[in-house]
Parts: structure tokens; sequence; C-alpha cells
């Protein structure tokens, strides 16, 4: 290396491998400066040469040292080349699609360029020979460094790079403040466990080969006869785990082949035909539990209604359950939904209505209320001035398959007396009672205009009759203590409702179950004493079940009882369970 004069340029001369007799030409004398601002294609070549990392050997002599500079020259020069460098990476980053780096590595870079030695550092890739773009930037890490290869890498990689001290940030680990507590052996996860669940009837999907072979599967799902026709693939099972029910899997393609909407009494694949009877069905009987109360109009609600509801004798749940009240709680929707509350998901209300304390409510099984139709219910007042709504009847009708059903409660006029008040107000309201109003008449041919309960294939009429025990108290009280093994027969025979359906005046097609209870009215509060006041009224089957049919022996009786657990009123609540004769209907 030679000097030139003080003011001269710099020449450097070097051996390239492989050159030949033609290094020795003065040609071969390079002149060095700081790289111009707008060249930008010689740094392509040098990015595009780091990151395929080819022509880099190991063996390839070091670059020659940069001359020392001036003070003058060394500030000047330090403070336009991080200027430059800036800007030509702004521009780069504009201009390069192949620029991988972020604004970070920039940054990071700028920090270190030019080092205590006088070496330029890979960071600044800022020296580069004027007259030939193509040749490598002078750089204090070896070419054959992975440093030097990876120039192009993203910016975690660039991270990893050995750097100065004074560059690296370490962040202390983080220690646990106190003993971390111990896992059991058991833990698992109840919402996991539940979505990961796959319901036993689906397991089919899983086994396409077995339709290959032409095996019938049998799937639990609404329609059997569809489902031999299914086709099993991996997209449904793929679809079937990705759920998070745990019900059976329904694909749109299985609906999409069922219309529900066509189809008659006879025809196969009707909703509400024979054959989707006779699934849900076997022997076309539906169980309907009903529960009758006169609550008194009591605020304060039992703390527990399963023993009105789920009896602990009764082995089965029923398919309805139909509750009518007389002198009903204030809230009516607190009632409502305490009733919800003790049937539980499993069901659904079906219609609710009401006639001032008058309540009335069916709920149906949750998987049964596609078969309904919708239900529709009129009301009938029996005082004289018509606001006063203590004193009438509610009634609810609906079609469920082909039957028709209507439910009645009511509450006839007080008094022991008022045998002939009472039956006016049944008349009215069989006269008065509007339904049906939308629904078809299943059999027009037996249906009367002045009679409600002929217009429907099976009618539920239940309430406080307020029908009395024509005999003194005290004769009454001997009588029940001489009664053995619930036989009652020796009190009914001064029952004012029997005597009055003996006669035909009252209730005609009505029947009642066989009563074994005592009776229901009237007692203390909160105690199992009848009526102690002054008055000392007779013990009474007051809170009556009645129900026709239009064919005879559709209604069966499971139970018939009285609830003598709930004693907020001086009523006790009367059930009844029931098996109704199911037929066919027609999809409308």
């Amino acid at each position: 290396m030679t000097e030139d004069g003080e003011d001269g340029p710099l020449h450097h001369s070097c051996e390239a491998p492989g050159k030949g007799d033609s290094i020795a030409n003065d040609s071969s004398k390079l002149k060095t400066s700081i790289v111009d601002v707008k060249s930008t294609n010689g740094h392509k070549d040098d990015h595009r040469l780091r990151n395929t990392g080819e022509g880099i050997s190991p063996y390839q002599p070091r670059p020659p040292l940069l001359p020392r500079l001036s003070k003058s020259s060394k500030s000047i020069s330090l403070e336009e080349t991080v200027r430059t460098r800036r800007l030509r990476n702004s521009q780069e980053s504009l201009s390069d699609p192949a620029e991988t780096g972020s604004s970070t590595d920039s940054l990071k870079e700028d920090e270190t360029i030019v080092a205590p030695s006088g070496f330029v550092l890979q960071g600044t890739a800022a020296v580069r020979n004027e007259r030939d773009p193509s040749a490598r930037p002078h750089s204090a890490v070896p070419t054959g460094s992975p440093a030097f290869r990876d120039r192009g890498s993203s910016l975690s990689d660039y991270e990893r790079r050995p750097r100065s001290q004074a560059t690296k940030v370490r962040l202390s680990p983080v220690q646990p403040t106190g003993p971390l507590p111990a896992l059991e052996k058991s833990f698992a996860s109840a919402t996991l466990r539940a979505a990961n669940r796959i319901d036993r009837d689906c397991l089919d999907y899983a086994m396409p080969a077995r339709e290959k072979l032409g095996e019938r599967l049998h799937r639990n799902l609404s329609d059997s006869r569809l489902l031999e026709n299914m086709g099993s693939d991996s997209a449904s099972v793929n679809s079937m785990r990705s759920t998070y029910s745990v019900l059976s899997p329904i694909r749109p393609q299985d609906m999409r082949n069922r219309s529900f909407m066509e189809g008659s009494v006879l025809g196969s694949g009707a909703l509400l035909g024979a054959e989707e009877l006779d699934r849900l069905f076997p022997d076309r009987r539906v169980g309907i539990y009903i529960a009758t109360w006169n609550m008194q109009g009591e605020k304060g609600l039992p703390v527990n209604l399963d023993d009105l509801l789920l009896p602990t004798d009764s082995e089965f749940a029923q398919d309805f359950y139909v509750i009518g009240v007389q002198e009903g709680c204030p809230d009516r929707r607190e009632w409502e939904t305490r009733l919800q509350e003790s049937l539980g998901p499993y069901y659904v209300m079906l219609y609710a209505a009401s006639h001032g304390v008058l309540y009335l409510t069916v709920f149906v099984r949750r998987d049964l209320i596609w078969f309904c139709s919708e239900a529709e219910h009129a009301t009938v007042t029996t005082r004289i001035i018509s606001q006063i709504k203590t004193k009438g009847a509610v009634g609810i009708a609906f079609t469920f398959f082909g039957t028709s059903f209507l439910f009645v409660t009511s509450h006839f006029t007080s008094g022991d007396a008022k045998v002939y008040e009472r039956i006016l107000d049944y008349n009215k309201i069989i006269e008065a009672l509007a339904l049906p109003k939308g629904l078809p008449d299943t059999n027009p041919y037996r249906s009367t205009p002045s009679d409600v309960t002929t217009r429907f294939d099976q009618v539920f009429w239940f309430g406080d009759f307020n029908f009395r025990l024509d005999k003194d108290r005290s004769e009454v009280e001997a009588i029940m203590s001489s009664t053995v093994g619930g036989d009652m027969s020796p009190l009914l025979e001064h029952d004012q409702l029997s005597k009055e359906m003996k006669e035909g005046s009252i209730f005609k097609g009505f029947q009642e179950a066989s009563i074994h209870f005592l009776p229901t009215y009237k007692f203390d509060i909160g105690c199992d004493v009848y009526d102690t006041t002054s008055k000392q009224r007779t013990p009474s089957y007051t809170d009556r079940i009645l129900f026709r049919s239009r064919q005879a022996n559709d209604i069966k009786t499971l139970m018939y009882t009285s609830c003598s657990n709930i004693k907020t009123s001086d009523h006790r609540p009367v059930i009844g369970v029931f098996q109704v004769k199911l037929r066919p209907g027609r999809d409308k």
C-alpha cells in the first residue's frame, strides 16, 4: 500500500486467486471510497449473494483494512455514513421485494457501524467498490461464518447472533414466589369430557366398510326408513367430531331427503302418520299427568314442588304435564317459573292461559313438541259481574298426532247447599267455551254446538267443583275413622257430585276414577287437622279430576290420589296419571 501525497487518492492492490497474469496490470489497483447513497445495485447483488451463500469460500483472503482517516474527516464520514445508511434502508425496504428484514433490523444494524479496531462491521455494508459493483463488501466477520450467510434471515434468527454486551438485553428468569400446587392424578376437565364424548348411537358413522358389505345400519334418529339409505363417509365423521354437542349428529343432506309437509293418514312418510306414531308409541298410548290445586291465594309458594309433580311412587315421568290452579298466587310468572324449574330441561311449556286467578299450564316432553299442533285457549266467567274473575273456567285445546285434546280447569260456586248454582256454572261453561277456533274437528259427526266437550276426542276437566258431603261433620269423621284399606265408598254415598252425575244433570259422559284418599277440604294451614274454626266445615271432596272420550276405553287411569305433603293451603292438591289412546293424523 502506497500513498501518493497528502491529498491524493488511496490505492489498494491485492491478488485474487484464479485471475492469472492479468492481476499485475495497473487496472488491478482499486480505488475505494464511501459508497454513493444513490447507488444501490451493488448492495442488492451483495444481499442476494448473502442469502444464497454461493461463492463463499473459507479460504478467501481477508480484504485489506480501511485507511485511518483524520479526526475531522472521520467524524464527518461517520455522520454521513449513518445518514446515508438510514436513507438507503428506507429506499430498499420499498423497492426490494426480496427484503425480509424488519425496521427493527435496520435500527439494530445502525447501532454498530464502525468497530473500535477500525473494521466496518457486517451491519454497515456501506463500503463498496465503485468500479466493480459485484465486489464483496469488506467485513470484519469471516466470510464463511454462519452470521454472514444468514444475512437475510428473520428477526428471531438475527437476535440469536452473538453481539456485543452493550446491545444484548437479557431478562432475568421469572421464579415462582411459592411452591406450585400438586396436580392430581385424576385431574380432568368436565367441559372437555362432555365436548369429546361421542354418542353411542352415532358410532356407526365411522364404519363405512360395513355399508359396502351391504350390512344394514341402525341409527336412533327421527326416521328409520330414511337412515337405511344414508351414506357414511369421512366428512360426516369429521363433522361429528367438530361439534360441541353430545347429541346425535344430523347432516343437511339427510334433512333434505325428508319432507314432513307431505303425506296422509295411510301414506308413508307422514309426520303425523301411523308409521311415525308406531315408532314413538308402539302401543299408541301417551302418558298424561294432571294436577289440580286451590292455592287459597297464598303469596308464599311451597319450598319444593317435587311432591306435586314428581311423586316418588311413580316409576317414570309422563309425556304431558297439565296443571290447573284455582285462587292462584298473585305472581303467575313466578308460578310458571317454579313449575318449569321442577320439571327441568326435559320439558317445555306448550301453552299457558289464565282467567283472573285461574291458571292452566301445559308442559310437553321436548322431543314431542314437533307432533303437537298450535294450541288454543278460551275462558268463561260464571259471575254475574264479568269483571270479577274468581269463578269460571279456562280451557286449552290442541291436537297430538291425530287426536284432539281439551283440558279445562274451573272453580264453581261455593256453599254447602248451592248444588243448583254449581250445575248452572257447568252448563254455562260447556255452552260458552269457544273451542276449537282454528283446529280441525277430528269427528264432526259426533260434535254438538251446545257442548264443547263433544268436539274433542279426549277431554279432561278438573278443578275445585265445590261439591260437598251431605252429612254432619261428626258423622263424616266417624265414617273416616272406620274406613279400612282406603275404601271411601261409605263417604262417597253422601257426595253431591257423585249423586248428580248418576242422575245425568252434570258432566254427562264423564267418568271418575275410584277415590281412595281422604277428603281434600278443609284443612288448617300447615297441618293435617280439618277445620277448627268457628264454622267447623264438613270435610269434603271438592277437588276432582274427570275425563271423557269419544271412543270407549281410550283413557286408562294409572293413579288418582291427593298430595298430603303440601300444606300451604286449606286444600290438598289432587293428582292423576292417565294413559290415553292415540290415533294417526294427517299432515296439513
